[in-house]
């Protein structure tokens, strides 16, 4: 049965803020060297610039998921949205680096609250766990969806204007969900700020300070730290400080979290396994897609000599197949069920990643034969993927801590890419990172085969 009228805006609406979120992360990856040569900074300056977005996104989406349970999901996506929206303003205006820089830290601020709102406003639009597991379904594929668009619409957008035309697609956005969410997302009542509301003063879940700090500080320093393996070594003390600073904080989080009352993220959480699974996928999916993004910009622009409008229309048949592949996931999650078509999607986009490894590196190879069959196959398998991991992630999660299992899931989403792409880069050459990339699709396909949850 086809869903009220009111719930599909609704999740319009909210699909529209979510697939705009990671669209944002991605919206300087193909200009990034024209950025570069318009502020005239180096390499790891650029690194940086890439990165910060995704910082403060990753490191701030569990003290974000807590803000949502506290005071309300509708309460903290407003909040959230205007954070996002004056530093959407900020960042084409900037007239230098610095400004630029700041302005990426802010709407990755903003996006860490919107996100696990977002999701904890969902979970009001569909009350009831089969309608949710359903909405869920179509919700994993919308990151990808807005990675694809991300990468798509900046190289056209940087070739036809200007890089700084970009962020006039997140603004936008912003906008009309500031004026649209009180007309088509139910009211801010109930119980639970899962649930839209907030929660009782006396049943609040405490903000865990503490917790919230060294998880921001450690995720962040972290993942600083494996960003910079793309221009230093592992042994280089410009890796080794943020990466080690960012274990020990970590590490300090984790003892924080065992003895805190009411912590940021409660260790029994995690112990799920159906929501260890999803989120492992979740978090390898999104790499595997991030890795070829990445490869495949710079393969195409530095070794090929094509144009970033070129380079980006290469990648309209990845998305084609994804949205193809995103409108029958849902179907088969309720036949086969989220474990089974998720790891058939790890196994599909296995496949592809195998053939841009042997084929889509290769510059004697025409498009047709070598990028396309593996860019297919690939998006297929990553919507599958991505659809029932969404859904093992944040099964069976109670309403009040809707809010903590979004941010877990989105953490997932984010963290996923820098680890395994810095892993990966450390085998050798682009065709040996998208082969280790396939083994470890493989390997989590065949996991979730002979799981048993």
């Amino acid at each position: 049965m086809a869903p009220p009228r009111s719930s599909r805006g609704a999740f319009v609406l909210l699909g529209g803020v979510q697939v705009t979120l990671i669209f944002t992360l991605a919206a300087v990856a193909v200009p990034l060297p024209g950025i570069g040569d318009e502020f005239g900074v180096r390499r790891e300056e650029l690194i940086l610039l890439s990165a910060a977005y995704g910082l403060t996104f990753a490191g701030l989406l569990l003290f974000g998921g807590r803000l949502a349970d506290r005071y309300g999901g509708q309460r903290a996506l407003t909040a959230g949205l205007l954070v996002f929206g004056l530093a959407s303003v900020a960042a084409p205006l900037a007239p230098g680096y610095g400004a630029l820089l700041a302005a990426r830290f802010a709407q990755g601020a903003g996006a860490a609250l919107i996100a696990p709102a977002a999701m904890a406003v969902l979970r009001t639009v569909f009350p009831s766990p089969a309608a949710y597991g359903g909405a869920m379904a179509t919700w994993g594929g919308l990151s990808v969806l807005g990675a694809t668009a991300g990468n798509l619409l900046s190289g056209v957008i940087s070739a036809l204007l200007s890089w700084r035309w970009a962020f006039a697609v997140p603004l936008a956005v912003t906008v009309a969900a500031l004026v649209l969410a009180p007309r088509v997302l139910p009211a801010a009542t109930g119980p639970h700020s899962g649930t839209g509301g907030p929660q009782r003063p006396d049943s609040r879940p405490r903000l865990d300070l503490p917790g919230a700090l060294l998880a921001t500080a450690g995720l962040a320093s972290a993942s600083y730290g494996l960003v910079l393996t793309d221009a230093w070594s592992w042994t280089s003390g410009r890796v080794l400080a943020p990466l080690v600073a960012g274990v020990v904080l970590l590490a300090m989080f984790v003892g924080v979290e065992r003895r805190a009352p009411d912590p940021l993220l409660p260790p029994r959480f995690l112990l799920d396994g159906r929501r260890a699974l999803g989120l492992a996928a979740t978090a390898l999916t999104a790499a595997g897609t991030a890795t070829v993004f990445v490869l495949f910009s710079l393969h195409l622009q530095d070794e090929r000599g094509w144009s970033a409008l070129r380079t980006s229309t290469a990648f309209v048949p990845f998305a084609v197949a994804l949205l193809a592949s995103g409108r029958v996931a849902g179907r088969l999650i309720g036949r086969y069920g989220a474990p089974a078509v998720t790891g058939a999607g790890l196994a599909v986009g296995a496949v592809g990643l195998v053939l841009l490894a042997l084929l889509g590196m290769n510059d004697t190879v025409p498009y047709a034969y070598g990028l396309l069959p593996g860019f297919v196959l690939l998006a297929t398998g990553v919507a599958a993927s991505f659809a029932g991991a969404a859904v093992l992630a944040t099964d069976r999660v109670p309403a009040e801590r809707t809010g903590l299992a979004g941010g877990v899931h989105n953490t997932a989403m984010e963290t996923g890419p820098t680890v395994v792409f810095a892993l990966v880069l450390g085998v050798g050459g682009d065709a040996a990172s998208l082969a280790v990339t396939a083994a470890l699709f493989g390997t989590a396909a065949l996991a979730l085969r002979l799981a048993r949850v």
